[in-house]
């Protein structure tokens, strides 16, 4: 999802769809422009525009070239803003004097003679003013063409609505009516972006979580709104990925996204709508369940089976229990590609950063309130189950899990509201400790899965090994379990000491304090 959502969507089409979009009804009366659009984008060899996040290009329109320089504000830092300087000129010129910046423009002078050509985006471009109601008015591009970078070239199909007048919900709006009638899918990179992957000759990478800025000046509704967007550029970053890869890697991290964000309403559900948490959240889980099969059977298969391949090298069950798993893997997988690429999750990222966006706001408390209370909630809860889960069983143990995954992530939510040693040192004793549980859960899983994949007299041997790794890793539980009791919870050291109320500190890159 392009996160420039208080005036630009981007959405995908085939160009089967894109062969219909003038037939809809809201582009009925309405009479569209046309022009062929060729940009080049200059870049050094290591590409350090690209890091600073500063774009440096030359477009022909029509018979016109016009130099351009954006410096794009960080999507981590909430206070950045977006400027771009553009102007008459030559092609194959660059000419920074129109940029009023004059450190960037200091910068990029000292950088030209290593500036050379990136890619080139080349398309046509048709475009309509809508006017879906009084007041309201947005602008409609329909981009085909190609973009070409070292010698590949990647196919462009995609609407830009863009918001000259009115408000964000008529944008969604828009989006959500052309929706109904056409195959639209909302994009996480824009052409630029897509433009830099092309470049790289290399296989895609999944993508972890990134450090999200929160501010304990925002108010609460306003710091739930930067956390859900976040979780739905991890989501959205990872989900090329899931459809095209068998990377097993790729679902995890689409996985994980969806668990930070459903992790997110429960910590905020007390001051959410109740029919906003009551439509979205029962969606998401349902999503998360099927990328949660997937990722059951991918970790059996290349992290549990082989172990039981080594214990057990000549059995009969184990050859016919690597068959099953591999079948259940390709089955479950490719319920994963058609989860992400069905209707319905094309519609889900439109309709919930829609309602996301219309959040009544919240200005009476402020962050810095609300997170050391939803923090030392969960750690009350951990605690609970901690009791619990070693004089238990697997369900016991794995409650224990899903609790400390939902402190460590709020724990990520909150990071930048705290600081020193100790938030570091208890995130990476929650860390650890999450570690030696999943490798629980990864055990009492894989005695369900052989359930399922051998008959009752074939599963015996089996089942009884796992179960005596399970006990053998209870001792290391018990010495984390006590370490972790040890740890100073940030959030309840002195006001002035732990809560850093300052405008956002990030480094260079945007990282907030706690790289997560």
């Amino acid at each position: 999802m392009n996160m420039n959502l208080d005036h630009e969507l981007n959405l995908s089409l085939t160009p089967g769809v894109a062969g219909r979009l003038a037939k809809h009804s809201l582009l009925s009366e309405a009479a569209p422009t046309r022009q062929r659009v060729v940009s080049t984008y200059f870049d050094t060899p290591d590409q350090r525009l690209r890091r600073e996040r500063v774009v440096v290009g030359y477009r022909k329109s029509g018979s016109e070239w016009l130099s351009s320089v954006r410096r794009c504000g960080r999507p981590l830092h909430r206070q950045a803003k977006t400027a771009e300087w553009e102007a008459a000129s030559e092609p194959g010129e660059l000419d920074f004097s129109h940029v009023e910046d004059e450190s960037l423009r200091a910068w990029l002078e000292s950088l030209r003679d290593e500036l050379q050509p990136a890619f080139t985006t080349s398309f046509t471009r048709s475009a309509w003013l809508l006017e879906p109601r009084d007041g309201v008015r947005i602008e409609l591009s329909l981009d085909r063409g190609w973009i070409e970078a070292a010698g590949r070239r990647q196919p462009i199909c995609e609407v830009e609505l863009d918001l000259v007048a009115g408000g964000v919900a008529d944008l969604f709006s828009t989006a959500g009516k052309l929706q109904t009638e056409l195959r639209l899918h909302p994009e996480a990179a824009n052409m630029i972006q897509r433009g830099y992957q092309a470049c790289v000759d290399a296989p895609r990478q999944a993508v972890k979580a990134l450090p999200i800025a929160t501010d304990g000046r925002m108010s609460t509704i306003s710091g739930f709104r930067t956390i859900a967007l976040a979780c739905l550029r991890h989501l959205q970053s990872n989900e090329q990925g899931v459809r095209e890869s068998d990377s097993p890697e790729f679902v995890h991290q689409a996985r994980v996204a969806i668990r930070r964000l459903r992790s997110a309403i429960r910590v905020w559900k007390p001051l959410l709508p109740a029919d906003f948490v009551a439509d979205f959240d029962p969606l998401w889980q349902a999503l998360a369940a099927r990328l949660g099969d997937t990722r059951n059977w991918d970790v059996f298969n290349s992290e549990t089976l082989p172990t039981i391949i080594d214990r057990f090298p000549a059995s009969p069950e184990v050859a016919r229990l690597a068959d099953y798993a591999q079948r259940r893997c390709a089955m479950h997988r490719q319920a994963a590609r058609q989860a992400l690429s069905s209707l319905d999750y094309s519609r889900l990222l439109l309709d919930f950063p829609a309602r996301l966006l219309d959040l009544p706001e919240d200005t009476e408390q402020r962050l810095a309130d609300f997170a050391p209370r939803c923090l030392q909630k969960r750690a009350k809860q951990v605690r609970r189950l901690a009791a619990e889960a070693m004089d238990g069983d697997a369900a016991a143990r794995h409650r224990l899990r899903v609790a400390y995954k939902r402190l460590r992530y709020a724990l990520e939510f909150f990071a930048p509201l705290f600081s020193g040693e100790a938030l570091r040192q208890y995130h990476l004793a929650a860390s650890e400790l999450q570690e030696v549980l999943g490798r629980l859960n990864d055990l009492s899983v894989a005695v369900q899965l052989i359930d399922e994949a051998l008959p009752d007299d074939q599963r015996g041997d089996l089942c009884c090994w796992l179960e005596q790794q399970s006990e053998a890793l209870l001792p290391e539980l018990g010495c984390m379990l006590d370490a972790f009791r040890q740890q100073v919870a940030p959030w309840k050291r002195t006001a002035s000491a732990q809560l850093d109320l300052s405008p956002i500190a990030t480094s260079p890159s945007g990282a907030s304090p706690l790289a997560v």
